[in-house]
């Protein structure tokens, strides 16, 4: 298996363990959450169900009963509620004589229907069975990851503090996705695998459709653009499977999306025709807990200067060339290979890209160890600033250091031209003089294959490459 080592020990650790234990593994739809637990139990469990997306009430008794009788259990009666469903359960579970009984279900907030008392079943079947014996290993899952943190691991009532492991899974770092890649034999070098993931993410599901012997180009067209593409219609089923309620959630994300930068929380609202109150701020919360939007400070601002960006490689893809893709062109992304706006969009991708490998530009800068906090800056233009500042990303470090980030995606060294470090002068003195700043400010490039060492390299006083962001 690739990648998933702290996850596969902590659920081996779990299955190992003297006490009942109450796991969670949540994390975004198609990031392999139930692929990670049927492989670490080879495909084996005491009992297994998979709650359905569109079930009522009734049709998820249904479904459990059907996987009680799936499981061995026989003679199980209708079920009309959910504690009759965890109370059959648990005469099943006493029946069996396995050393440690391993029960998984699968979405469980699909099961937890408006009023169902799912919840309050399965708090039951915990606190008042399985705390009492030492051989349960019960494991719940969900792609709705907001639900999960506040329903379950964030419950204020009788499951507070009940959970005893909690698996965030997150998606596949670059490196990952070379293993992945490696694995499939799809000969794709760094670029390649990066420019992958500009549209894909990290997401394993959506990387085992790449086909061995296309080109990314070619891929990517199989993906998205073909009459009947995999991922076409993915938008739709992503948001709805992960939100009870995914109107205003998609809103939000259409208003990232079709901005393509960064946003207040004042401008999301206004753009998404959402008014802002208590549940506008939980839509937020919603969407970066799930990881589909990152939270930022504006340097040298407080909490009213918070920005919002749409981080999800997939949706951002999707809006900028699948939902604008109107005369259904099914050779798009190879047609447009040397297109300004491919260029333009690679470059913003590859920003995002580096906001996703944090660490790993850490960890090249040598500052592994060190606190950080990550932001941007801008500065409108002005009489002593004529063209204005902006940095995307700064690194504003415990030890008094601050790295100025320039991230360039190009075919080979960045060159720094007299323009271009004139220009880099201004944007250090602006941010310097503006700020007001103590600490000392590191120009720090962030490239596909390093700067060119010509006259103005030596301005430069750290750097990362794309090579780093594998590590």
């Amino acid at each position: 298996m690739i990648g998933r080592k702290e996850e596969s020990k902590k659920l081996q650790e779990a299955f190992g363990s003297k006490y009942s234990e109450f796991v969670v593994v949540y994390g975004r739809r198609r990031v392999g959450k139930t692929f990670l637990v049927r492989e670490i139990f080879d495909y084996k469990f005491t009992f297994q169900h998979t709650g359905h997306s569109k079930g009522k009430m009734q049709e998820q008794l249904l479904y459990f009963k059907e996987s009680l009788e799936d499981a061995g259990y026989r003679d199980c009666p209708l079920l009309n509620t959910w504690h009759e469903a965890f109370r059959h359960l648990q005469k099943f579970l006493e029946s069996r004589s396995e050393r440690r009984k391993v029960v998984f279900i699968d979405e469980l907030p699909f099961m937890a229907t408006h009023k169902s008392g799912c919840v309050a079943a399965l708090e039951h079947f915990w606190n008042g069975w399985a705390t009492a014996r030492k051989d349960i290993l019960l494991i719940v899952c969900g792609s709705a990851a907001s639900w999960l943190l506040k329903k379950i691991i964030g419950d204020k009532g009788g499951l507070h503090n009940r959970v005893t492991r909690k698996i965030h899974l997150s998606p596949f770092t670059l490196r990952e996705c070379e293993e992945m890649t490696a694995e499939m034999g799809l000969g794709y070098g760094r670029k390649q695998i990066a420019e992958c993931y500009m549209a894909l993410g990290g997401i394993p599901y959506y990387w085992s459709f790449l086909q061995k012997g296309l080109s990314v180009q070619q891929n990517m067209d199989q993906l998205f653009f073909a009459e009947d593409a995999g991922l076409k219609t993915e938008y739709d089923e992503l948001y709805r499977s992960l939100f009870q309620s995914p109107e205003p959630y998609m809103r939000i994300v259409e208003a990232l999306g079709r901005d393509g930068g960064a946003l207040t929380r004042d401008e999301i609202a206004r753009k998404s025709g959402i008014h802002t109150s208590g549940t506008f701020t939980r839509y937020l919360d919603d969407l970066v807990k799930c990881g589909f939007i990152m939270r930022y400070r504006h340097f040298g601002v407080n909490v009213k200067g918070t920005f919002y960006r749409l981080t999800d490689n997939y949706t951002l893809f999707y809006f900028q060339f699948v939902a604008e893709n109107l005369d259904g062109d099914t050779r798009f992304w190879t047609d447009s290979l040397e297109s300004p706006f491919r260029k333009t969009w690679m470059g913003l991708a590859f920003e995002r890209l580096c906001l996703r490998h944090i660490d790993q530009i850490k960890a090249a800068l040598g500052i592994w160890g060190v606190r950080t906090s990550i932001a941007s800056w801008s500065h409108r233009p002005d009489e002593i600033y004529p063209d204005g500042a902006q940095i995307d990303l700064l690194i504003d470090r415990n030890d008094n250091i601050i790295n100025l980030c320039e991230i360039k995606f190009c075919g080979g060294a960045f060159v720094i031209d007299k323009r271009y470090a004139k220009i880099l002068e201004n944007k250090r003195q602006a941010f310097e003089k503006v700020t007001k700043t103590k600490k000392g400010v590191h120009l720090t490039f962030i490239t596909t294959e390093g700067v060119a060492h010509n006259a103005y390299w030596n301005d430069v006083q750290a750097e990362g490459t794309l090579d780093n962001l594998f590590a």
